[in-house]
């Protein structure tokens, strides 16, 4: 019997981003962005999902006049992403 996959992280941005996170400190929103090729739209949607659900912390502030937001995944994110990995070897028999 198979691990049911996370429905949080079974998207494509979403797992992206979180990809993208478990391999850094921290990344801005530009950044995520530029990697994913999402719209700041989308983006901030799945940010703010990923961050409801404890996955990633954000952090919102000003640089000059500039906003910047940074996030940062947590380890509840690394545990969510490493059990989601496992999973996937599993349904491959890896």
């Amino acid at each position: 019997m198979f691990k049911p996959l996370d429905p949080i992280l079974h998207s494509e941005l979403r797992l992206a981003v979180m990809s993208l996170l478990v391999g850094v400190d921290e990344a801005d929103f530009v950044y995520i962005k530029e990697q994913t090729g999402a719209t700041a739209g989308n983006l901030s949607v799945q940010i703010d999902k990923l961050s409801s659900v404890g996955y990633i912390e954000v952090e919102k502030k000003f640089v000059g006049k500039r906003p910047c937001t940074t996030c940062r995944i947590t380890q509840q994110g690394v545990k969510a992403f490493e059990d989601y990995v496992e999973s996937l070897k599993d349904y491959l028999k890896l």
